[in-house]
């Protein structure tokens, strides 16, 4: 594994050297705006299998996406009267399940689409420069705490390609998970942006 300490390298070197690894199909340690994910090509079903056997997940609990913007979002995700809403929160802590578009493939989820836009700028960064989603997981063994230092994250999966180290992030939880596939927004997970605040903007932007 190759580790790169951004404040050394610097910004462009790092998310280069982000997009060439997962255009070969490699899976990085990149950093989010909660904690360091692990990410490879969402459209390459090699490099998500690989994902889930690097966190021993199984593979009936699917993977959500990283985008760098709702115009790639809607490329993956059918986000029809639902936009004021996905950009009243994103970027920001929240992934919202969606209905999935053609273009996700049935290893990242056969189903449906959970979808997020960090507020991390390196990693909005490396998506934008990649062209199209990476993988939006923690970089931790299933079961596992999130790792909120890029060390923590390596000695959790060791055998990713490269790793981007921007020191130890603020401690936040994971992001929020709302699914609204059902109509109503349903929490599946909470996290640092309130579920309560979710749901109030939605009735106010679209009711009940």
């Amino acid at each position: 594994m190759r580790v790169l300490e951004i404040l050394k390298v610097g910004v462009a070197y790092s998310v280069k050297e982000a997009v060439l690894a997962l255009r070969l199909g490699g899976v990085i340690i990149y950093p989010t705006d909660t904690v360091y994910g692990l990410g490879a090509d969402a459209e390459n079903p090699e490099a998500v299998l690989r994902i889930y056997r690097l966190k021993n997940r199984p593979t009936n609990r699917f993977l959500t996406i990283a985008v760098c913007d709702i115009e790639m979002a809607n490329k993956y995700a059918i986000t029809e009267g639902l936009e004021r809403l996905l950009r009243k929160f994103l970027p920001g802590a929240v992934t919202f399940i969606l209905p999935k578009t053609e273009r996700v493939i049935p290893e990242v989820n056969p189903h449906a689409i959970g979808i997020r836009i960090p507020e991390s700028f390196i990693a909005r960064e490396i998506i934008r420069r990649f062209g199209r989603a990476i993988t939006s997981t923690s970089a931790n063994k299933t079961s596992n705490p999130p790792p909120h230092s890029c060390l923590h994250a390596i000695r959790e999966i060791p055998e990713a390609d490269l790793a981007l180290d921007c020191g130890t992030l603020l401690f936040r939880k994971p992001s929020t998970i709302v699914d609204l596939t059902k109509g109503k927004p349903r929490l599946v997970r909470e996290g640092p942006v309130s579920f309560k605040e979710i749901v109030k903007v939605y009735r106010s932007l679209i009711g009940l």
